[in-house]
Parts: structure tokens; C-alpha cells; sequence
């Protein structure tokens, strides 16, 4: 590692490739009008520092972003305010970017018929840059990627050119500030909030800084309170002390002392959200499970969320009636309708991918890599079996591996969002 990623990850605690920071530094050089990289760090501030950290940060998002989070939430809210009228819910958004995630939370909680004084919002993020943005409520059209836009009509006026602001009643239930999670004093804070939100964070991390995450957001969490991650940080959160929630697609956790307690009710028809977006990442459209984090809780889980909805009907398709057999917990049926899919298709990556999922069931992890691996040769994009492979990488104490794999998925990720 190169003096100048030590120093930005001591500043953020992100695992940034060389290339990234060699890229920044070089941005910084010709803006400060500094000659060599190694004058440029001798002479960091504060404020440079900030310029700098603008420069490697993923300020990606747009709204109702993964809807079935914000369900969940909208759901358990509702009825902490059924037994209480009289409670203020705070949830907390962190990295928040440009303000979209939080003003949705905000939006789906007005929505929901959640009063304004019964909650609030705190949003931070590590860059001022996303923080002036959100604080300035105007979004364009890449903000705006659900197929059904009813709520831009309703809590949205035209800004001109395109752009729209977000209206004074959801604007005033956000509370952005700059910040770093890994900063954070938790003196004031300590089981403040209902619910966290906490999406695609833990990816640019490694082992260590990803754990000091972790035990921030368990302290800042009520202990009955709910925290949403992305998809591939389950797992992460499941070696710390969190239980998967089980409420689809939403990748929501509880903390472990507090599952027996918790019970959900299924969302009613009266939360209406907009659909996902027609070209969503192949992460929100159909995530595998956390296998590792099955294995963590000893709960039972789908291999896929298709799969747990899916009826009991053979499918037509091999990969699945495989997915649903796995479901079934019919190992052996799930591997032979793979190979036979395989046998007709020889080159596909989504069958290798499943055979990766079944062997890490079954405790054969070297097998499980070595299917992953032939997954994303024949697709080198194929996110989650990148993110299954940087979590076998960090079980093996591989970190280097595990954060060159983390560096791919989250660039494949990104680019999948931008599209």
C-alpha cells in the first residue's frame, strides 16, 4: 500500500486501489498547482484533504432505490406508532450521498400516514459536495429511475431545465450533516435510532474497518431496531451480531437478541411504491442468498428470493426448477438439473453460479470457488458471484484478494446502476 492510500484510508477507512488515488492525487496536483505527488502530501490540510476525499468517493443514488427496504421500515414504524401515538422514530441514513435515499424515506414515511412530528431523518455523508447537494433539495433526471414517477407529481415542483425540488414538507423531516460513521461519537447516540440505513458502505471496506462498522451501527441501533445493508454486506453483518430479516428482498437485519421479539407483519396493499427501475442491476432484480449468513444463524433461507415466492410447480427452465429444488433442500435433484442445463448449454454462467451456492451449502467451499471462478470467466461482470468469492477470499484471510474482488464488484455495480 502506497503512503497516499494509508492516508486516505486512515481519512475514510476505504480500501482504494492505487489507481484510484494515484488518479486523485494527479487531479489535486494540477488544481493546487503542485509539481510531485510527494510535495502534494507533504503539504496536505484539512481542506485539501476534503478535496481529495470528493475525488474517490461513489456518491451514486437515486430514489425509491430498492423499494422493499423502505416497505419494511414503512411497516414497522406503523405499528410502533399503533402502540404509541406518541413516539418520535428516528431513522438514520448513512452514506446518504446526494440526499436521495433519505427524502425517500421521508416520502414513503408521509405516504404511509406517519404524521410529521411522529419521526425524523438524519442523513451523513463523509463528502460536504453530496451533503450541499441534498441540503439544496434539486435533482435531475438521473435522480428520477423509477417507471412509475406519481411521487415526483406529488412531493416535486419543476425547477426548470429539467430539474426538479423537492417540496418544503419532505425537506423539512431530513436533517443532512457531514460526517464519517467510523468517526462518529457515540456518547449521545447509543441505541438513538429505530431504524438505519446503511446500503453498498461495508464493500469498499476491509475485514478490520468493515468490523468497526459494524459495532458503530449495532451502538448507534435500538436494540429492537431495524438496519437495511446492500445485498452483498448481509453476510458481513451476520458474522457480527445481526440476523437476516425475513422480509423479501428488503436485506434487513435485526440484532441477534432481539429476533424472538421482533415478528413483521407482510406489507398491506395500502403502502403503494413505484416499481423497480426497468434496467435494474442484476443484484436487485434477483440477489442469490447469503449462504454465509445461513450458516451464521442456523435459520433456514432460499437460494434465491425468486425462489421463495415461486410455486411449487416443475418449472421449464432447468436453472429454475433447480433454484426451486434447493429451496426444497433436494441438493442432489438441484446439482443434476444444473449439469443438464449445462449439457445444453455449456457456457452458462448462471449454472456455475448456482453449483457455487450448492457446494458452499453443503460446507465444500474449494468447490464452491472453483465453480464462482469458472462463473465469472464465462461473465466477468457476474456481481454476486464476485461478492461470493470476496467473502470466501476473506474467510481464507486472503485480504488482498478479498479487496481486489470487493474493488471489481463495487466498479460492476456502479456501472450496472449507471445504466
Amino acid at each position: 500500500m502506497t503512503p497516499a492510500q494509508s492516508l486516505l484510508r486512515e481519512a475514510t477507512g476505504l480500501n482504494l486501489s492505487k489507481a484510484i488515488v494515484d488518479r486523485a492525487i494527479k487531479n489535486r496536483m494540477a488544481q493546487t498547482a503542485v509539481s510531485s505527488a510527494e510535495a502534494y502530501l507533504k503539504q496536505m490540510t484539512p481542506e485539501e484533504m476534503t478535496a481529495l476525499v470528493e475525488l474517490v468517493v461513489v456518491p451514486e443514488s437515486w430514489f425509491y432505490r430498492d423499494a422493499q427496504a423502505f416497505a419494511a421500515m414503512a411497516e414497522l414504524l406503523r405499528v410502533r406508532l399503533a402502540a404509541n401515538g406518541e413516539r418520535l422514530m428516528r431513522i438514520l441514513s448513512i452514506p446518504c450521498a446526494g440526499g436521495e435515499e433519505p427524502y425517500t424515506i421521508a416520502m414513503v414515511l408521509t405516504d404511509a400516514g406517519i404524521p410529521p412530528a411522529n419521526f425524523m431523518v438524519d442523513a451523513f455523508d463523509i463528502s460536504p459536495s453530496c451533503v450541499a447537494r441534498a441540503k439544496s433539495g434539486i435533482y435531475g433526471r438521473n435522480a428520477f429511475r423509477a417507471q412509475d414517477l406519481a411521487f415526483r407529481d406529488l412531493h416535486f415542483t419543476s425547477a426548470g431545465d429539467g430539474d426538479y425540488r423537492i417540496n418544503d414538507e419532505i425537506r423539512q423531516q431530513v436533517r443532512f450533516k457531514q460526517g464519517n460513521l467510523l468517526e462518529f461519537d457515540l456518547t449521545a447516540r447509543a441505541g438513538h435510532y429505530d431504524v438505519i440505513f446503511c446500503r453498498n458502505l461495508l464493500i469498499y471496506f476491509d475485514k478490520p474497518t468493515t468490523k468497526a462498522a459494524i459495532a458503530k451501527l449495532r451502538a448507534l441501533l435500538a436494540d429492537d431496531g431495524q438496519l437495511f445493508a446492500g445485498y452483498a454486506e448481509v453476510p458481513s453483518f451476520c458474522q457480527h451480531g445481526f440476523t437476516p430479516l425475513s422480509f423479501n428482498q428488503a436485506f434487513g437485519l435485526l440484532k441477534d437478541d432481539a429476533v424472538a421479539a421482533q415478528k413483521l407483519k407482510p406489507v398491506p396493499p395500502a403502502l403503494k411504491l413505484p416499481p423497480k427501475p426497468a434496467h435494474a442491476p442484476r443484484v436487485a432484480a434477483k440477489p442469490p442468498p447469503p449462504v454465509a449468513a445461513r450458516r451464521a444463524t442456523g435459520a433456514p433461507s432460499p437460494l434465491s428470493a425468486s425462489a421463495a415466492v415461486s410455486p411449487p410447480a416443475v418449472a421449464a427452465n432447468l436453472l429454475a426448477e433447480a433454484r426451486r429444488l434447493a429451496d426444497l433442500g433436494d441438493i442432489k435433484a438441484a446439482e443434476k438439473h444444473c449439469r443438464d442445463h449445462l449439457a445444453q448449454h455449456p457456457e452458462s454462467a448462471e449454472a456455475y453460479f448456482i453449483l457455487g451456492l450448492l457446494n458452499e451449502l453443503t460446507n465444500k467451499p474449494k468447490m464452491a470457488e472453483d465453480y464462482w471462478k469458472r462463473c465469472i470467466y464465462l461473465q466477468p461482470d457476474h456481481y454476486e458471484a464476485l461478492c461470493h468469492l470476496a467473502l470466501l477470499a476473506e474467510a481464507n484471510d486472503d485480504a488482498t484478494g478479498a479487496a481486489a474482488l470487493k474493488a471489481r464488484a463495487a466498479r460492476i455495480y456502479k456501472r450496472q446502476q449507471a445504466s
